[in-house]
């Protein structure tokens, strides 16, 4: 058993993290629950998280005395600390703010209760230093984190006989036979072993149990044309119909909301598979704030939906045709409709083909959030880079993004596929390479 305590910026993080520490004691200080009443104001996804901490909090007064202590569904106990442990006194650590009070609580818990570790757990990097520097162990909240190097790719290759590769091309299929542990939907450049120029692309059924061939998107859909076997991957994910759920994840320039749009426009605008097409970005800057904007919703909206508008053009662009319409006409008509992220809550989003662009800079819980916005008939897809994040509240490793590709790899219903190969131009793949 040990003692957990829990920082502020824990809780608002992931209101569920006291469920999360499995039969240990989560100590939870006064000066924590003051900090969510404060953060409990605002309008914002912190303050959303404080009130729900709050109502957790609350629900769990029936079952006794939280000065003394509850039991929590995950067989652990929850306490709130008012005061230190009887016959001990708080140390003087630096000057008297909320940080020195907690680390000075946690001290004087670990010297009461020697035979039991004591552990801070903060997302606060600093507190984490001086937490150290005064003997105390201190971790970072991990529950969520998914480090990138064991991030799932979404894709694999195999080399085969030349007898498998007949095959495979004769029936369209060919069976794992338990050759590994693979997922749905997971893609894979089979290769001839004596010939590895020839390959065919194919992916995992959704058994899990035999590869079979991806769509032929060679002639391009909506004026994209695939340039590398990632992008045909991507196109066969967004466009099969029994994929619900998928996420693609790359750098600057790989294609990512173009893919996402060109695939959204074809279902929705030529075979009429979807009602229309929601776009949705995390209002999030990189560098200094602006402040507050001027206008109507939609026109505080067109500097964080720029890029999407671009992409459209571009697409209008390639795509001359007699289904041709601008970006302003599809948004002007309901075709395609721009989404702030913060109202989502509460929606029921049916039959319609949903893009979550710079998927990053969100965090587990608003991810889930949207998530269980999506209705019957819908498809939802995330485009995301870890390694550009502007949000401070989260990293490469504990984003939403990296959570729900590790999440959902075993199921039927969602693909994930990593771009790898800039193709927006020779400058900014170089830029994305070596700055």
């Amino acid at each position: 058993m040990k003692n957990y305590i829990l920082d502020t910026n824990v809780l608002l993080h992931d209101p569920n993290s006291i469920l999360n520490f499995q039969e240990n004691i989560i100590l939870l200080p006064i000066e924590v629950i003051e900090e969510i009443d404060r953060f409990k104001r605002e309008s914002s996804d912190l303050g959303q998280n404080a009130r729900a901490v709050s109502r957790m909090l609350d629900a769990l007064r029936n079952q006794g005395r939280l000065s003394e202590g509850v039991r929590l569904s995950s067989g652990g106990k929850l306490r709130i600390l008012f005061s230190p442990p009887n016959g001990h006194s708080l140390p003087q650590i630096g000057k008297d703010s909320v940080d020195s009070r907690i680390i000075a609580l946690a001290l004087t818990i670990q010297k009461a209760e020697p035979q039991v570790p004591t552990i801070l757990v903060t997302k606060d990097i600093n507190l984490r230093l001086k937490a150290d520097a005064l003997g105390l162990p201190a971790e970072d909240y991990e529950t969520d984190r998914v480090l990138l190097k064991d991030l799932y790719t979404g894709m694999f290759e195999w080399q085969v006989s030349a007898e498998k590769m007949s095959h495979f091309r004769t029936h369209n299929e060919l069976e794992l036979n338990g050759g590994g542990q693979y997922f749905p939907n997971e893609f894979c450049a089979l290769a001839e072993a004596s010939n590895p120029k020839r390959v065919a692309l194919a992916k995992v059924d959704h058994t899990g149990q035999k590869l079979v061939p991806i769509l032929d998107s060679r002639e391009g859909i909506w004026g994209i044309k695939p340039r590398n076997r990632e992008q045909h991957f991507a196109l066969d994910a967004l466009l099969d119909e029994r994929v619900r759920l998928v996420t693609l994840m790359g750098k600057a320039g790989t294609g990512k909301t173009l893919l996402a749009l060109a695939a959204a426009l074809k279902l929705t605008m030529q075979e009429r598979e979807y009602r229309r097409v929601v776009v949705a970005r995390p209002t999030i800057s990189m560098g200094k704030e602006l402040g507050f904007l001027p206008g109507t919703l939609e026109e505080k909206l067109n500097p964080w939906m720029q890029p999407i508008y671009d992409a459209l053009e571009l697409l209008g662009d390639l795509n001359m045709g007699h289904e041709h319409r601008r970006s302003t006409d599809l948004v002007r008509s309901g075709s395609i409709v721009v989404e702030a992220l913060s109202y989502i809550r509460g929606r029921s989003i049916a039959n319609q083909f949903i893009v979550i662009d710079e998927a990053q800079n969100l965090t587990p819980l608003e991810v889930k959030t949207i998530i269980t916005r999506v209705g019957c008939g819908s498809k939802i897809v995330f485009t995301g880079d870890p390694y550009q994040i502007d949000n401070p509240y989260v990293d490469s490793c504990s984003n939403g993004f990296n959570y729900i590709v590790s999440k959902f790899r075993p199921e039927s219903i969602a693909a994930h596929i990593e771009l790898e190969k800039g193709e927006r131009s020779e400058l900014a793949e170089l830029a994305a390479n070596i700055l």
